[in-house]
């Protein structure tokens, strides 16, 4: 019986063009049409590699979930935590549509359950039940989002935030704030490594208090 036409494309043909896409447009961009073009099929062609843009999406996450390079294990939980945020920031930095992409999708692939099993394996030697170690991990990847979305976003240009916060202070209703700022609140970068520690030793002291 005969067989109908080979597949003109792979599966990692399409999802390589739409992480191209997405790295160099941001997720806006990325379409079936755009993809197509992209790899020279018809769009309604790409339905044969990807049911739906949704599972694109759990394709591309997981392709470069492979580039994460997670740190050997030291036994220390805070150190081995903020390593892995550490990569996972490095890898969402590489590719800042990521931040984005992330919530709520199925990842099932084994380069994103090697990163969980990372994050599990840091937060081992705690002792803290399993659940509660998953919390952790989801937390600590939207930690990471949020830092690296703030990032990567253009900011409002610096002498007009000085402007607009010192005439508000001048009215006198926000008087922590002005003490703040004359403690010098406004000078300190926000290091990734530093807010990292805060929030992820407060998370995990906090839980092993329960």
């Amino acid at each position: 019986m005969p067989r109908g036409r080979p597949p003109s494309h792979t599966r990692e043909q399409v999802v390589d063009a739409a992480i191209r896409i997405a790295d160099a447009e941001g997720l806006a961009a990325l379409t079936m049409r755009r993809i197509a073009q992209d790899i020279g099929a018809g769009a309604m062609s790409l339905y044969t590699y990807v049911p739906d843009k949704d599972r694109l999406l759990d394709l591309m996450v997981d392709r470069v979930g492979g580039e994460l390079v997670l740190p050997a294990a030291t036994g220390d939980w805070r150190t081995d935590l903020i390593a892995v945020a550490g990569a996972q920031r490095k890898l969402m930095l590489a590719h800042p549509w990521l931040p984005a992409a992330i919530p709520n999708r199925r990842l099932t692939g084994r380069n994103m359950l090697a990163y969980l099993e990372k994050g599990l394996a840091a937060l081992a030697p705690t002792g803290l039940d399993g659940p509660t170690k998953m919390e952790i991990v989801a937390l600590m990847t939207g930690f990471v989002a949020s830092f690296v979305t703030a990032e990567t976003t253009p900011a409002t240009p610096q002498e007009d935030q000085v402007a607009l916060i010192g005439e508000a202070v001048a009215s006198g209703e926000f008087p922590e704030l002005a003490a703040v700022l004359a403690e010098g609140g406004q000078g300190r970068e926000p290091g990734f490594d530093r807010i990292a520690d805060w929030t992820l030793t407060g998370l995990v002291t906090q839980a092993l208090a329960f």
